[in-house]
């Protein structure tokens, strides 16, 4: 048998992966679903089991109320959030993205025209070294958040902090010019096994928070990560595909 439940309290994809663990927790709990953005959770039981015995295992965070979704509860700042438009909805990384943008254009205008994989190397540079920082904000919270989605995150939570520090080795290598080939190919490498979680979460409709800038900004998992993981994707192999 499956529920539906109302959540309050939660902000950030750290919260949801909270509130998921705890109720999956509760005896003859099978599995459990939380949306975020929703406000909900969908809980699968192989027996019946009481809204007082799943709001028990949320004793320890007062913040996280659980009730039947038949009693109507509004849900602080989500409704807004959904009606925001596109834009606004993704003005952070739309911002870092125009900057990181204009700074390799800048850069790789010379005297002797426009040198393309001097701004693609700045801008990689630039996404990683950026991307990174907001991360290490909240490394936790990073870690929780994209345990939520990604692969291999999901069999080891630990890899949430690796990958964090991975992004701002090679946003170091690629400022420096250092070892381009083995920097492209890391890039690869690492980005083709984040897409994966990403790719699965969208085409399951998934509506979870994106980890991307970290716990920092709420914005939601979407085909906007894809274009943002493929664009490395593609700019680390046009980058190798020269050197060969």
């Amino acid at each position: 048998m499956e529920h539906t439940y109302n959540v309050t309290g939660m902000t950030c994809a750290g919260c949801q992966y909270k509130v998921q663990t705890l109720l999956s927790g509760v005896p003859g709990v099978t599995t459990v679903d939380v949306d975020l953005m929703a406000g909900e959770a969908r809980i699968a039981m192989d027996q019946h089991v009481t809204t007082s015995a799943l709001q028990s295992a949320l004793k320890d965070y007062q913040k996280y109320q659980l009730t039947e979704s038949n009693v109507a509860m509004p849900a602080p700042g989500i409704a807004e959030e959904q009606l925001k438009s596109w834009a606004a909805t993704y003005k952070p990384i739309l911002l870092i993205f125009g900057y990181i943008l204009t700074i390799s254009l800048i850069a790789g205008s010379t005297v002797l025209g426009f040198d393309e994989l001097l701004a693609m190397r700045v801008f990689m540079a630039g996404f990683f070294l950026i991307f990174s920082f907001f991360k290490m904000l909240d490394l936790d919270g990073f870690a929780e958040s994209y345990a939520m989605y990604d692969v291999v995150a999901r069999k080891f939570k630990s890899w949430g902090y690796i990958y964090a520090l991975i992004e701002l080795a090679l946003g170091l290598a690629y400022a420096m010019d250092l070892n381009p080939v083995i920097t492209n190919l890391v890039t690869i490498v690492v980005m083709t096994v984040s897409i994966i979680g990403v790719l699965q979460s969208v085409l399951n409709k998934k509506v979870i928070r994106c980890a991307c800038l970290g716990s920092v900004f709420n914005l939601p998992m979407s085909t906007v990560t894809i274009i943002e993981d493929g664009l490395m994707i593609v700019m680390s192999g046009l980058m190798l595909a020269s050197m060969m």
